[in-house]
């Protein structure tokens, strides 16, 4: 790891750390018990560039990504029950909890092609969307935080929107582009056309 990416990864646990909501998460999802997990994708961009933009409220989101990673076992009502504690704890979040262990199962439903099975969290998160978007953070039982960031930090604090080819088609790619309103949101954010 470089210098320029050991010092982005103490910005965002800076920034995680100064967010009430976010560690308020955070600790929430550990009180689950889960081996391997991160929230992710868009909490964590929207935290980050709501920061850069120097927003005193947080930007809404249309959901808090909780990704863990339990091969033992893909059901997705493990999904929905770990989803609905999550709810009782915080009510006020929008959660979305799943298994990536179990992604290969329903992607082609959602997405149109079908895709293999992940073999980690890590290999989960170096497949979202975006490139800016695949980073995840958890709180360790001792407190401090760890970063998963396969493709490092550098486009989600240049706040570049850069199509991830890993499991995202162009098509999707443009419709996300489309839903997300990154420049109307944030208006220092650079799209990058596919």
């Amino acid at each position: 790891m470089t210098g320029e990416e050991t010092d982005l990864r103490e910005r965002l646990i800076a920034i995680a750390h100064g967010s009430g909501w976010f560690m308020g998460a955070l600790a929430a999802v550990r009180e689950l018990g889960l081996q391997d997990w991160c929230i992710g994708a868009g909490a964590v961009r929207n935290l980050v560039w709501d920061h850069l933009h120097a927003y005193s409220t947080p930007s809404s989101l249309s959901d808090v990504d909780v990704a863990y990673f339990n091969p033992a076992d893909l059901s997705q009502e493990t999904d929905r029950a770990l989803q609905e504690q999550l709810s009782a704890r915080c009510p006020e979040v929008p959660w979305e909890v799943t298994n990536q262990a179990g992604v290969h199962l329903w992607f082609e439903s959602h997405f149109g092609h079908a895709v293999s099975p992940l073999r980690s969290l890590e290999d989960a998160v170096a497949s979202w969307p975006e490139f800016a978007t695949s980073v995840g953070l958890s709180l360790c039982k001792g407190g401090t935080l760890s970063v998963l960031a396969p493709y490092g930090l550098a486009d989600l604090f240049s706040m570049t929107v850069r199509r991830n080819p890993a499991r995202v088609s162009v098509a999707t790619y443009r419709q996300r582009l489309v839903e997300k309103r990154y420049r109307d949101r944030w208006p220092n954010v650079q799209v990058v056309p596919c």
